[in-house]
């Protein structure tokens, strides 16, 4: 192999351009969030009985977890495309 490759930025740096990190954050509170209000809502019947009282509040427990991940996903998806979208703008 010729040592004339050119070389590529390495991945930390692109992802400290791309606010990664505080993306993940902010993402990670957002879940956390939404997964909690909905938990209680739910669980404590905050805005009285609720019409289906199936299941239990462990099962509501691991469901909540489910929502703070793939919301925490989400927000930081569309964090980091925001980020990546005035990057290439300001260049």
């Amino acid at each position: 192999m010729s040592d004339d490759a050119p070389e590529r930025p390495p991945t930390a740096e692109f992802a400290a351009a791309l606010s990664v990190p505080r993306n993940a954050k902010i993402g990670l509170a957002a879940g956390v969030g939404v997964a909690v209000c909905i938990y209680a809502y739910r669980v404590f019947e905050l805005l009285g009985p609720v019409a289906d009282p199936r299941g239990s509040p462990l099962l509501f427990a691991v469901l909540a977890v489910t929502l703070a991940f793939g919301s925490a996903t989400l927000v930081t998806v569309l964090l980091t495309l925001v980020s990546a979208y005035r990057l290439a703008r300001e260049r």
